[in-house]
């Protein structure tokens, strides 16, 4: 494997990975973008900063490519406070609440960046860090893996926490994204991937909302939560309510329903119980389809839930690729454990201890019908 380090003046490339200079950070920190693409002509863009998918390039039913992830030209707005495009998420992804946490009798404040929450690690999460990079190629595609030191006290959070994400581009059109993690420390670790999806196609008429996209989450269950997104009570079935996606159903069809969690999400944007048959085994937990372009979009993982949210909060104020992000223009599905588990002793537990080892996994595999 090759380190990347020092800026690069032109691209440089392999068969299947592409370098370039993206951009250099106010701090002087070369920032670069490697493009995997693989034996079907489809491509992943990934960059140094937050390890960001700025593009994901997939053919429609036609068999013309076209981009289905929300992003920007350019390294600069990627560098301001925003929707999280792309992004690698940590030390804790979602919501903590109160921006507080106890750990072995001693208490850890850390930024509320979220209203009185700390939300996806606090100002200055793993999305804004640089990190380190190597490629390889193997049989089954085009790798990068990514390596960041997150040092003790980062953002409020104890222990130096060393970490290693590797992105696989598989030729069957998969992203293979694969976590792991060790600390000297006990620390809260709950990683995962920020990229907002439109399979309809960056800039194309049909894509302008993703209320079209046709949804099924595996799920019987959702973490029900309060106005400030953190979860209370028991698990709230899904069956009778907006948030039965058990079958496929429209994303556009309830999402304006008067249901209780629906105002308290603004839309959707809660936490999935997937119905895993085993804790850690990969399950398929969502399926979205766009029926203008023919593409879908499976996620597989290993973690108990996926939190699925429509693009609620964008306003339309940003812009990338020609195209003003308005509200619902993209979705997420982000796999992790539940929001605030650091608080909820119910929840299984995101606490990393010394000499164990983190270790997870994600699919995104895109496919045409």
């Amino acid at each position: 494997m090759t380190t990347t380090t020092a800026p690069l003046s032109a691209t440089t490339s392999t068969t299947m990975i592409a370098q370039k200079l993206f951009g250099t950070t106010p701090a002087g920190e070369a920032v670069n973008e490697f493009t995997l693409t693989n034996k079907l002509g489809s491509r992943v863009s990934i960059i140094t900063l937050g390890g960001i998918i700025t593009e994901w390039h997939m053919r429609d039913k036609n068999g013309a490519l076209g981009d289905v992830v929300l992003g920007f030209d350019t390294l600069e707005p990627y560098l301001e406070v925003g929707p999280y495009f792309g992004a690698l998420i940590g030390r804790v992804g979602n919501r903590i609440a109160n921006a507080q946490f106890t750990l072995d009798g001693t208490t850890y404040k850390l930024t509320a960046n979220n209203g009185s929450n700390n939300l996806h690690g606090g100002p200055q999460g793993f999305d804004k860090k640089v990190w380190s990079a190597t490629t390889a190629e193997d049989a089954n595609g085009p790798i990068l893996k990514l390596h960041l030191l997150s040092e003790d006290g980062d953002q409020g959070f104890p222990g130096n926490l060393s970490v290693t994400v590797t992105y696989q581009f598989t030729h069957s059109d998969e992203l293979i994204v694969g976590y792991f993690a060790t600390t000297d420390k006990a620390t809260p670790v709950n990683l995962t991937q920020h990229s907002y999806f439109n399979l309809a196609g960056i800039g194309t008429d049909s894509g302008a909302t993703i209320l079209n996209h046709k949804a099924q989450i595996f799920a019987d269950h959702i973490n029900a939560v309060n106005q400030a997104a953190i979860p209370v009570g028991e698990p709230m079935p899904v069956a009778g309510t907006p948030f039965d996606f058990r079958e496929p159903t429209l994303i556009g069809s309830r999402i304006n329903d008067e249901h209780e969690q629906i105002k308290n999400g603004f839309g959707y944007d809660h936490n999935f119980l997937i119905n895993q048959k085993t804790y850690k085994e990969l399950t398929l937990a969502a399926r979205v389809q766009e029926e203008t372009s023919g593409r879908v979009l499976e996620v597989f993982t290993e973690e108990p839930g996926v939190q699925f949210y429509s693009g609620n909060f964008l306003d339309g104020t940003l812009t990338g690729k020609g195209v003003t992000y308005k509200k619902r223009s993209g979705f997420c599905l982000e796999p992790q454990h539940a929001p605030d588990s650091i608080n909820q002793a119910q929840f299984p537990s995101i606490v990393l201890r010394p000499g164990d080892e983190y270790k997870t996994r994600t699919i995104f595999k895109l496919s045409v019908k």
